[in-house]
């Protein structure tokens, strides 16, 4: 399989400089094995923090418990699931998987084709929420925009569509996504949709950035 690769920018937090970076339209070996020999680590290193401060299980990070080898091997092969990866440092910051086959719930585009975020995850030292200051700001940013693009590729005129574990619905929120609500059907997590005009938006915003 091709893999395309586009150079993106992301933002080196200490220094306010610009880092070259990869994104990558699969999640490959190389980015499985960052995963496991560098994100579960430092993510064990956090918990071990919070589980030695007495933080309660349910205000660790919502996504601990994921891993990214079971959710690749589920799909490998089935064409409506792809992966996208972000890759700068010599490390991989970042990584998606998103599903072809949903359609939309919001007014406006209620059956309409678009693109199923079903994971988005930066690597544990680009998180804020984590403790300390994030080293690379704009992973979460260029996964949607994969995402988006996908979805224009696909004909879906850009929609998106995704439930966010509730630490990540305020940054929906901030990009501009329409919050439809609590899923009961959906472990309760807050569902989320992106229209075309929305879509446009977003696109915008980042160029101006």
């Amino acid at each position: 399989m091709t893999v395309d690769v586009s150079k993106i920018y992301l933002l080196d937090v200490a220094t306010g400089a610009s880092v070259e970076a990869e994104l990558r339209d699969a999640i490959e070996q190389a980015q499985l094995d960052d995963w496991q020999t560098k994100w579960r680590p430092a993510l064990l290193t956090v918990l071990q923090e919070l589980a030695r401060r007495g933080v309660p299980i349910d205000q660790w990070p919502q996504s601990w418990h994921w891993d990214w080898t079971q959710k690749t091997t589920r799909v490998q092969g089935l064409l409506a699931f792809r992966g996208f990866s972000v890759v700068a440092l010599g490390e991989t910051q970042g990584l998606a998987q998103v599903d072809l086959t949903k359609t939309g719930r919001e007014a406006n585009q209620r059956g309409k084709p678009l693109v199923y975020v079903d994971y988005l995850e930066a690597a544990p030292w680009n998180r804020p929420e984590l403790g300390a200051a994030p080293r690379l700001r704009g992973v979460g940013s260029a996964l949607i925009t994969a995402a988006i693009a996908l979805s224009e590729d696909e004909g879906f005129k850009g929609r998106l569509g995704l439930h966010s574990l509730p630490q990540a619905d305020d940054y929906y929120r901030k990009i501009g996504m329409t919050d439809l609500g609590q899923d009961v059907a959906y472990q309760n997590l807050r569902y989320f949709e992106m229209t075309s005009e929305q879509a446009r938006a977003f696109f915008e915003q980042e160029g101006e950035r």
